[in-house]
């Protein structure tokens, strides 16, 4: 069974002096203000056909007041689980029955649980109480781009191929308890000796060579496999865990050949493979090879984002693919009018956005003033009003870099640390309400 909400605050809930505490306990009590946000990760917690008896879970509001934490102070789930255990503020806050101290196991799955569409939605809550307090009115819009780096390591081809060839041995191995004599071989040692070869050769022609023998390493391994799948499919009779590991196979075994058929292209054919088709993570096949200008290449996902006046979050989009920047300036304003119902009345993006059709769409929108950072052929007079307005807007516009990097450097948004795309896009957008939360709080006059 598990509460929505926790029903009587411990007298016990006491948050330090500290300015820290300080700006917890103004956080518990903006979210003590809006609490209907509980019911709605309390439909994310429920399982379906849940019977509402037996053991008490972490109440809903706990998880989410949990989550907001993790975030908000950038901690792992054993250091949260810690914290939670140690420190009287952060159990006030998060709400904890007294003598309750969770495993950093429950808090992983209980937090995980959050969608990125509820965490989307109570971003949108928080927007609407900061328009209702008059602080935040989106009359004012800043757009740009960032990315998200994914939690993979740096790929190559032969750390790809070693990912695959020990990938596959372990499902190898894993069949082996569900079915006896099965004809493989472990080839993961030689997989790992080819690979680790190929970072230190120098010689073109030695590492080709090289890169033939994992790659033949690589086939007789799925070669293995393949031989095993259809014995084990064959083999009465069917049960849960052969029923997974099949599963498993047929997740991994296309990607597998993805990444023989690119290294097969690319070192011995000598043939460029585009962006859009490379596969850069056996483990995150969703991360995509983000390049910004003359930067180094990322890997992880674009995001668009908007702020206001105030450097609120007033939206954002995880994108798909490397989307050029002047591509996506329309539909950021077009998602901002659906969820204030007008346009703003100035809006600012860098220079990436420019563009006749960009700034002719806001116009017709009835955006009054559209300053972009870099004029890329645009006049002034056609932008704004007068050169003194272009250069004010220049200047607001430069406050979001300042935004961005609060939410990497504080808020964790340089590089997520969950796997899976869904729990990616969970990630990014409970870094985003965090740091909301704590903006609004501070500027919310007490």
């Amino acid at each position: 069974m598990r509460q929505e909400r926790t029903i009587q605050a411990s007298i016990f809930d006491v948050f330090s002096q500290h300015e820290l505490g300080r700006e917890l306990k103004a956080m518990s009590d903006l979210l003590d203000d809006h609490r209907a946000v509980c019911d709605w990760v309390a439909a994310e917690l429920r399982r379906h056909g849940l019977k509402p008896t037996g053991r008490k879970g972490l109440a809903a509001e706990t998880v989410l007041r949990c989550g907001l934490l993790k975030q908000h102070r950038q901690l792992s789930y054993q250091e949260l689980a810690f914290y939670l255990t140690d420190s009287a503020s952060f159990r006030a806050f998060a709400r904890l029955p007294v003598h309750w101290t969770p495993k950093k196991s429950v808090l992983q799955n209980t937090i995980s649980a959050i969608s990125a569409a509820t965490w989307e939605r109570i971003n949108r809550h928080l927007l609407q109480q900061a328009r209702t307090a008059k602080l935040e009115s989106g009359a004012m819009l800043r757009v740009d781009s960032t990315v998200t780096d994914a939690p993979i390591h740096p790929p190559t081809d032969s750390s790809l191929l070693w990912d695959s060839v020990r990938m596959m041995v372990r499902l190898l191995g894993e069949a082996d308890d569900l079915l006896a004599g099965l004809p493989w071989c472990n080839h993961s040692r030689r997989a790992k000796k080819r690979s680790q070869s190929i970072q230190f050769c120098r010689s073109a022609d030695k590492r080709k060579k090289l890169y033939r023998d994992l790659l033949k390493v690589a086939r007789a391994t799925l070669d293995y496999l393949d031989a095993v799948m259809a014995r084990l499919t064959a083999a009465p009779p069917a049960d849960i865990k052969r029923e997974a590991w099949l599963a498993a196979v047929r997740h991994y075994r296309p990607l597998v050949e993805r990444i023989i058929a690119q290294t097969e292209r690319r070192v011995l054919d000598g043939e460029p493979v585009p962006a859009a088709d490379k596969l850069v993570s056996l483990f995150e096949p969703h991360t995509d090879i983000i390049v910004k200008g003359s930067r180094e290449v990322q890997y992880g996902h674009k995001l668009n984002l908007s702020t206001g006046k105030t450097g609120m979050i007033l939206d954002l989009v995880i994108e798909a693919g490397n989307p050029a920047d002047a591509d996506r300036f329309q539909p950021m304003l077009d998602r901002h009018i659906a969820h204030y119902g007008k346009a703003p009345r100035q809006s600012a993006a860098d220079g990436g956005y420019a563009s006749t059709a960009n700034l002719a769409r806001a116009k017709a929108l009835g955006v009054g003033d559209v300053a972009f950072h870099k004029k890329r052929g645009l006049k002034i007079e056609d932008m704004v009003k007068s050169r003194w307005v272009y250069r004010k807007l220049r200047n607001f516009r430069a406050g979001i870099e300042a935004n961005i990097s609060c939410l990497k450097r504080a808020y964790g948004l340089g590089r997520c640390t969950w796997k899976g795309l869904d729990h990616f896009k969970a990630y990014v957008w409970s870094s985003a309400v965090a740091y909301n939360l704590a903006l609004f709080a501070r500027l919310k006059p007490t």
